[in-house]
């Protein structure tokens, strides 16, 4: 009896060695899953880390332009704001100068034309009047002018008339330059007779013919 037990329990010994590795070698399904769950978490979690700097990332990408511009618009305003200055500054001069010139070409065709080629609205050489009183250059304009005193011509018919191409010419009243300066008679191209100032072309009236 006991070679057979020694043998009995050689055998239990020899299948549980051989169970142990068997039973070592089987994975536990819960131990496999945990590696795999923490190597899909891990991807995920670097997405979740990563996301905000990449939004970070393209906020600052989308603000760099706008930034730039702002920087370069804050540049330009000092020299647009002194160059606006300047041009404040040259305007009352310019207006000046505008003025000046244009007073100077008014002054320069007064003195450089006749009163009447300047206006072209005088009458031409041997054009008649309504009562049929002639123009001639050779009588009346530009060429002819005279000094007129105030208690000079003739006083007819309640009125002070002077004599000038050889009719007599009056007014209901004359202004004071009239006897300040040289005066020429003159018709307009509307038939009637003007006195003119000599220097002063834009001093004008109308005056009657007897």
């Amino acid at each position: 009896m006991k070679p057979m037990g020694m043998i009995n329990v050689a055998a239990l010994f020899l299948l549980l060695g051989m169970a142990a590795p068997a039973l070592a070698g089987q994975e536990k399904p819960g131990e496999k899953a945990k590696p795999a769950q923490q190597q899909q978490a891990k991807p995920e979690r670097q997405q979740q880390a990563q996301a905000p700097k990449q939004q970070q990332q393209h906020q600052q990408q989308a603000q760099a332009p706008k930034q730039q511009q702002q920087r370069q618009q804050q540049a330009q305003a000092p020299k647009q704001q002194q160059q606006q200055r300047q041009q404040q500054a040259r305007a009352p001069k310019q207006q000046q100068q505008q003025a000046r010139s244009t007073k100077q070409a008014h002054v320069q065709q007064v003195k450089g034309q006749p009163h009447e080629q300047a206006q072209g609205q005088w009458a031409h050489n041997g054009q008649k009047d309504s009562r049929g009183h002639e123009y001639t250059e050779s009588r009346f304009g530009r060429d002819h002018h005279a000094r007129f005193e105030e208690n000079g011509g003739r006083f007819y018919e309640g009125r002070r008339e002077y004599s000038y191409g050889g009719y007599w010419f009056y007014a209901g009243a004359y202004p004071a330059w009239f006897y300040q300066q040289q005066v020429y008679f003159i018709m307009g191209a509307d038939g009637l007779w003007y006195a003119v100032a000599y220097d002063n072309p834009s001093l004008m009236f109308q005056v009657n013919i007897g």
